[in-house]
């Protein structure tokens, strides 16, 4: 009975050394994980964008996984990433709930953005409040940029930077001849920090090339606006040479509608960022035509590295891209993989430090190099302007080098 007692101890010591091993491993391989919190705009009125943000994401992730992780020297070893994603349902009450979760709860390392500027300055207060470093592809308004936060990035450069490439453009086609001096400009946008952007750049433009334009009409409109014709009236009766409007895609699609069935007119059309979208085509189809578009990426850039991701997104999901949201958020993950490297462990200060110091290239972004500002932290770099043809064709008309084709100026009457 003794011995029978001291092997029923003994075996029950051996089970909880047993446990103890078996806790102890599951640590190890808990431990051998890089945690990336995030929260899409998966369902809701941002779900398109969201969706496009997840297949990027996830293309960065399993290409750093297929080569074992990423190389963490302090520790000496390579260490695979792990993304934790949840659905924000585009809301940005949601957001900051789920980004607490994912800080206090999951105990993610690091944490990629969602999309759009209302849900990135909701949540990224959060992150800045416990010092975990996030960048996001998916809010380019100043606003979020200049609270002096400290753990804060953002991959999209302004939309005040949107609005000033496309004023040096107007410029040139200025000075060829191809537009009046001065130009008149009608000019519509979002009444919230996007939108007075937007404007900001519009102004600056402005400001330095005295004599070139006269703004005929400077009108805000809310965001969640459904009838544009006391807006458009207005922009008719502005007799102007060039319309630009600061959009996101639904109230692009809804204002753009409307513009057409009017029978409105200028020399020159742009809604910011919007009228190269897929669903543009398939929900206006020729009334798009000539539009012009300021973009963060295209394919059409003839960088090697860009090229080369259009034709992964191909084999992957079986289709041609044409919107930039998936190549941000592709990159914005990989400059992020890049800083974990460069800090060579999961110090979360020194992971911030790297993304305050990146430089990373060649990017897929105009320019080739990405790097932040280092007082806001938004990334700074140029531009591509693209416009819609004929056909379901877009052509890459500005800077010069990225150039795919001729810009059409002024548009054509239908």
């Amino acid at each position: 009975m003794k011995r029978r007692g001291v092997l029923l101890r003994g075996g029950m010591l051996f089970s909880v050394l047993a446990v103890i091993c078996m806790l102890s491993v599951t640590t190890v391989i808990a431990a051998d994980v890089i945690k990336v919190g995030c929260c899409l705009t998966l369902t809701g009125k941002y779900s398109k964008a969201g969706k496009f943000f997840k297949e990027g994401y996830q293309m960065a992730i399993d290409e750093v996984n297929a080569k074992g992780g990423i190389y963490l020297k302090k520790l000496g070893k390579k260490m695979k990433v792990n993304l934790i994603l949840y659905d924000d349902k585009s809301d940005p009450t949601t957001a900051v709930n789920l980004s607490e979760h994912l800080i206090t709860v999951d105990k993610v390392d690091v944490m990629l953005g969602s999309y759009s500027t209302s849900q990135v300055n909701a949540q990224s207060v959060v992150p800045e409040k416990y010092r975990v470093p996030y960048i996001n592809g998916g809010g380019a308004s100043s606003f979020i940029y200049h609270r002096g936060f400290k753990w804060i990035f953002g991959t999209l450069a302004s939309i005040s930077e949107l609005s000033y490439t496309e004023m040096t453009l107007l410029k040139e086609l200025i000075d060829q001849g191809r537009l009046p001096k001065p130009c008149k400009i009608a000019l519509s946008w979002e009444n919230n920090a996007h939108g007075k952007d937007f404007e900001a750049g519009v102004k600056k433009g402005m400001k330095e090339h005295p004599g070139y334009f006269k703004l005929v009409l400077d009108e805000p409109f809310q965001k969640n606006t459904k009838n544009y014709a006391p807006l458009l009236i207005k922009v008719k009766s502005a007799n102007a040479d060039v319309y630009l409007s600061d959009c996101h895609f639904p109230q692009f699609s809804a204002q753009h509608k409307q513009y057409s069935e009017m029978g409105l007119y200028h020399k020159f059309v742009s809604y910011g960022a919007r009228g190269p979208e897929s669903n543009a085509r398939k929900s206006m189809g020729e009334a798009v035509d000539y539009l012009v578009a300021a973009q963060w990426w295209t394919p059409l850039l003839p960088y090697p590295q860009s090229k080369t991701f259009a034709k992964m997104y191909k084999e992957r999901y079986k289709v041609n891209i044409t919107e930039w949201y998936p190549a941000l958020a592709y990159e914005t993950a990989r400059v992020l993989f890049k800083a974990i490297e460069i800090a060579g462990s999961l110090d979360k200060k020194a992971i911030r430090d790297a993304l305050e110091n990146m430089e990373f290239k060649p990017s897929l972004v105009a320019g080739q190099i990405l790097k932040f500002d280092k007082k806001t932290h938004q990334a700074t770099y140029p531009y591509v302007i693209v416009q819609n043809m004929p056909g379901g064709k877009i052509i890459a008309v500005y800077p010069k080098n990225a150039a795919t084709g001729k810009i059409v100026c002024p548009m054509p009457k239908k």
